[in-house]
C-alpha cells in the first residue's frame, strides 16, 4: 500500500517513519501530507480501510510518498501494535468526537482514555517509539469559570472537571475527555519511560485533505453557512473560553511535526495563533466577503464585544516555533474554497 517516494534519493535506512492515528479525519489527514512533503514514511490508522468514501485521501496521498493505511480501532487492544512498530515517532490524533452524545461518559470521556492507553501500550511494545506526540484540545484548558477580564491561560491552565460534571454546560464530556486522557497518558508516559508531549489547539482553521471536517471548520464558516447548528458550538466555545482562539491547520501540522523532532520539547503546548471574538470575525467576513450579507448587527445579545481570556502559545513561540498564520485574513486563507469543496458552502 505504498506510493511514490517524495525523495527517491533518501534510502529507506534514512528515512523517518511516524504513525498518525485517524488517518481519515481533518488534522490526521493534514498531518500525514506534511509528513510525506517531510520526507517520512507514514503509517496510519483508520476503522475500515475498504470504506472508500471516507479514505479516497489517503490513495491520493500515497502519490506524495511511502504511505501505509491499516486497519485498527481504539476500542480494540493491541490493534494499533503493527501500525506504531518500527515508528520513530507516533502521532496520537484520533479521538471519540461525538460532542452531542447522550451519554458522554461512556461514549467521550471513558473511550477517549481507553483509547488512548490502547495505543500507548502499543507503543511501549514496539521499543522504537522516540516520543509520543498527543493531540488533546484547548478545551482541556480553558473550560472554567473566571471573574472579570484580562486572563492568560498558559499551559498549567486546566478545565474544571468538577465544575464541568456539576453544571454539565452544553458539550460538556468533550472537555472532560480532554483533561482525563492527558492526566492518565502523563501517568502512563512516565510509568512507563515513555517520552510524552501534548498539544493542546485551540478552534483549526483551513483546508485540509480529508473530504469530511471537523466541529470547527463549520463552526467558523457559520456565519456564511447560516447553519445555526454549527453557529451554536462557535458561541460554546466562546462562552465557555472567555474568546474564540483560532489556529491555522498548517500551523498546527507544524507544531506537531516541530514538538516531535524538538528533543528538549516537555509536558504541554497550547497552540493558538489568534484570540478573538464572534463579533470581530463576523465584522472580518462581513468586510472580505460581501456576497454573503453577514449581519452584523443581528448578533446574540450576550456575545463578548472583546477576548475576555488570551489562551498563550508563549512556552511553544519560546522553544523555537514559529506561527505563519496570525490574522483573521491569513487564518481564513483557503477555507472558503474547501468549504464549497465539503458542501458547507454552496458554490
Amino acid at each position: 500500500m505504498f506510493g511514490s517516494q517524495a525523495d527517491p534519493a533518501m534510502s529507506a535506512a534514512k528515512r523517518k517513519t511516524a504513525c498518525v492515528t485517524g488517518g481519515s479525519g481533518y488534522i490526521g489527514s493534514a498531518l500525514i501530507k506534511l509528513l510525506l512533503e517531510d520526507g517520512y514514511a507514514v503509517k496510519t490508522t483508520v476503522r475500515n480501510p475498504d470504506d472508500t468514501a471516507k479514505n479516497s485521501h489517503l490513495k491520493e496521498l500515497q502519490a506524495i510518498g511511502p504511505l501505509q493505511v491499516l486497519r485498527a480501532n481504539l476500542d480494540e487492544e493491541g490493534s494499533f501494535d503493527e501500525a506504531v512498530a518500527g515508528c520513530d515517532y507516533a502521532f496520537l490524533v484520533a479521538a471519540p468526537m461525538n460532542i452531542r452524545s447522550k451519554d458522554p461518559e461512556k461514549e467521550l470521556v471513558e473511550a477517549a482514555v481507553k483509547g488512548t492507553l490502547n495505543v500507548m501500550r502499543s507503543c511501549v511494545r514496539a521499543g522504537t517509539v522516540k516520543r509520543v506526540v498527543l493531540t488533546s484540545s484547548a478545551a482541556a484548558v480553558a473550560t472554567r469559570p473566571l471573574e472579570g477580564d484580562g486572563h492568560v491561560l498558559d499551559e498549567d491552565s486546566w478545565s474544571d472537571v468538577d465544575y464541568l460534571k456539576a453544571t454539565r454546560p452544553p458539550f460538556w464530556g468533550y472537555p472532560v475527555s480532554k483533561v482525563l486522557l492527558e492526566k492518565e497518558a502523563s501517568r502512563f508516559a512516565q510509568e512507563h519511560g515513555l517520552s510524552l508531549v501534548t498539544l493542546c489547539p485551540v478552534a483549526v482553521v483551513g483546508e485540509a485533505p480529508a473530504g469530511k471536517a471537523d466541529s470547527s471548520v463549520p463552526a467558523i464558516l457559520s456565519f456564511l453557512s447560516g447553519d445555526q447548528a454549527a453557529f451554536a458550538v462557535l458561541k460554546t466555545i466562546e462562552m465557555g473560553t472567555g474568546c474564540v482562539a483560532l489556529v491555522h491547520i498548517d500551523d498546527l501540522c507544524r507544531a506537531e511535526i516541530f514538538l516531535a523532532e524538538e528533543a528538549a520539547a516537555a509536558g504541554r503546548y497550547n497552540c493558538a495563533s489568534l484570540n478573538t471574538t464572534i463579533v470581530e470575525i463576523a465584522r472580518f467576513l462581513a468586510h472580505k466577503y460581501p456576497q454573503y450579507n453577514v449581519n452584523t448587527d443581528n448578533l446574540p445579545g450576550d456575545v463578548l464585544k472583546k477576548p475576555r481570556v488570551c489562551l498563550s502559545s508563549a512556552k511553544l513561540v519560546r522553544e523555537g516555533f514559529e506561527f505563519e498564520y496570525k490574522t483573521l485574513d491569513e487564518i481564513y486563507d483557503n477555507v472558503i474554497e474547501y468549504g464549497k469543496a465539503l458542501g458547507i458552502l454552496p458554490n
